[in-house]
């Protein structure tokens, strides 16, 4: 009976057992596991194109409209999408070429105030009470979820949303609660159901909304 491998390298690579095997052919598999995963991420990222082409130019027509109109970007999200959120923020604050820079906020970076807030008052408003404190009518949020279900990246877009904020959901899986909300403005949701897949397509998703928010700042779109 074979004993499988557990952790992390299990789930990447379920084949793998620990008793010991034919070097070769584990490496064999592994290559063989490394590029179905490759293309897996990029038919699934041009996917996205057919399935979010339209929308994205849309969106990004709102927010350059708000950047124009003097709006702040806020983003925001939980463990991996929170690393996400703060990409999302350097990204349109400190684009990576001569482009723009737009005023955007990750709503996660501020250690102090995120366990303030969750040890004072609860974890499932850290977004929405910032959200509140600092958001405007034309502002703009951006909330990540893998799921599509975490509670407070649901009350921080609820939040935005009664303030007049355009909100974004981007999300995996289905959509899950994102999607059966009615305070997200502009969702896109990246169809798989391994986490892996949807936080790098979630990655192509924002990039792209941000050259097209260029595009429209520039009046090319």
């Amino acid at each position: 009976m074979s004993t499988r491998v557990e952790g992390a390298l299990g789930a990447l690579y379920p084949f793998l057992d620990a008793r010991p095997a034919d070097v070769d052919a584990v490496l064999a598999a592994v290559a063989t596991s490394t590029a179905e995963k490759a293309a897996e991420i990029v038919a699934l990222r041009r996917s996205l194109v057919a399935e979010h082409g339209q929308r994205l130019v849309d969106c990004a027509r709102r927010c350059a409209a708000a950047f124009t109109a003097g709006g702040t970007l806020y983003a925001f999200g939980n463990g991996g999408s929170s690393t996400d959120a703060q990409d999302v923020a350097q990204l349109f604050l400190h684009p990576p070429t001569a482009a723009r820079p737009l005023p955007a906020i990750s709503l996660t970076h501020d250690v102090a105030l995120i366990t303030a807030l969750a040890n004072d008052v609860g974890f499932d408003v850290v977004f929405a009470r910032q959200v509140a404190a600092f958001g405007r009518a034309g502002d703009i949020a951006v909330g990540l979820s893998t799921s599509g279900g975490s509670a407070n990246v649901l009350r921080g877009l609820a939040e935005a949303a009664q303030r007049g904020m355009v909100t974004i959901g981007i999300a995996g899986y289905e959509g899950g609660r994102l999607a059966e909300s009615d305070v997200v403005d502009h969702l896109f949701v990246v169809p798989s159901v391994s986490v892996h897949r949807v936080q790098e397509a979630q990655t192509t998703l924002y990039h792209v909304l941000w050259e097209l928010t260029q595009q429209a700042l520039a009046g090319e779109l």
